[in-house]
């Protein structure tokens, strides 16, 4: 039993323990098509390479991926995303389609206005689920790769959403696609550390900061261009819901970070003058899975949960790619419905860099929710994952509270 329980009913939170309490999103309006991806590229930054088209022509159908998982097919690929990228934004700056121009300076111009915008809808959507006034917000985190300015971004969103100038402000930048659930980890502490506060996390990313043409000297840029995708999330967290207006979802129980040495180069981003390069190895499905079984097994055991129970559990995992799905669900023996949310999440938004976890949690109370009026049972605890440069493993043993 864990320690602490307020036992008056099912899933009651537990005293002092963080929950969330509302989840929010948002997105640019410029929605792309898989099906289209490859075609729209290529003419954007006008290069007519019939090499590069092709070897991104099988990224985006992931045909590899199909001959290995046939029953799977392309249920797991992303299938649409949102980005801020538009023909506007090119017929602007035509210069970021041209290859070795420097153009960090115009980038941040697009990007510290868009992720902030994007970050400020969210949170409103946010907020409004939330039930409770802007004014009762005591803390702001926020997290985004796609910005670089002084003062940060976590000064614009709380400017621009109105937050009283006393509240305390936390700004994580350049975590990637662990950023969220790090986000998440910070805002725990911080709420269970300071009774009585709310605190909002605020995630932002887009795409446009490393956006380039395609060149044979970077194929790995096209993988990018094949999965990744911009947007916004939200979530308020605080300790000790008030019964009458607030609803918590998930009870946030242990939070641990772990790097793993001697991996830094596995995910190698740099900000040049061009934007971000980003380099990913292969080996990066092969070393999360040869580490995952040591890192959950330490966060399950809070919970008295041992070894091989992976599937008493919910699964809320970054979906960083269906490689690393697929290699997750394999060496855990995980049922094919326990990365449900992480495939959906992906196949709408695509990987959405730290915004992507609060799209997987959105989904993942869909599926409780349908799962209880079907009758079925769903489980208690469960692990929200993420995977980011370092390379590090983020995760939180949670507690889901949702009721129909």
């Amino acid at each position: 039993m864990v320690s602490g329980e307020i036992m008056q009913g099912p899933k009651k939170a537990s005293l002092g323990k963080a929950t969330i309490l509302a989840l929010g999103k948002a997105f640019p309006h410029q929605l792309v098509m898989q099906e289209f991806l490859v075609d729209g590229y290529f003419k954007s930054t006008n290069c007519d390479d019939p090499d590069l088209k092709q070897k991104l022509t099988r990224l985006e159908n992931f045909d590899t991926f199909v001959k290995l998982y046939p029953e799977k097919g392309k249920t797991t690929t992303v299938k649409t995303r949102y980005v801020v990228m538009s023909e506007e934004i090119l017929q602007q700056y035509p210069e970021l389609a041209i290859e070795g121009h420097p153009t960090v300076t115009q980038r941040l111009d697009i990007c510290n206005k868009a992720v902030t915008q994007m970050a400020i809808e969210a949170s409103q959507a946010c907020i409004k689920k939330w039930g409770r006034p802007i004014s009762d917000i005591t803390h702001l985190v926020y997290v985004s790769s796609s910005e670089a300015r002084l003062p940060g971004g976590d000064l614009y969103v709380a400017k621009g959403l109105g937050l009283r100038p006393e509240t305390n402000r936390v700004l994580l930048y350049f975590m990637g696609c662990s950023g969220g659930v790090a986000g998440l980890r910070v805002a725990k502490d911080i709420a269970e550390n300071n009774p009585g506060s709310r605190v909002l996390l605020v995630t932002s990313e887009t795409t446009i900061i490393g956006f380039k043409p395609p060149s044979a000297d970077r194929p790995y840029d096209l993988v990018g261009v094949a999965l990744f995708g911009d947007g916004a999330g939200a979530m308020i967290i605080g300790t000790d819901p008030v019964p009458s207006t607030e609803r918590p979802l998930f009870e946030l129980h242990t939070a641990t970070q772990h790097f793993l040495p001697d991996t830094e180069k596995i995910i190698d981003g740099r900000l040049t003058e061009e934007g971000i390069s980003f380099k990913l190895a292969r080996e990066l499905p092969q070393i999360i899975e040869d580490n995952i079984e040591d890192f959950c097994g330490k966060l399950m055991g809070d919970a008295g949960f041992c070894d091989e129970e992976y599937n008493k559990l919910f699964w809320a995992v970054h979906p960083g790619g269906p490689a690393i799905l697929n290699r997750l669900e394999k060496k855990l023996d995980l049922l094919p419905e326990k990365l449900n949310a992480s495939r959906r999440a992906l196949a709408d938004f695509g990987n959405a860099s730290s915004n992507t976890i609060v799209y997987v949690l959105e989904y993942m109370i869909e599926e409780n929710l349908k799962l209880k009026k079907e009758g079925g049972g769903d489980s208690e605890w469960g692990l929200i994952l993420a995977f980011g440069p370092g390379i590090t493993f983020e995760g939180i043993l949670t507690r889901s509270l949702i009721t129909a």
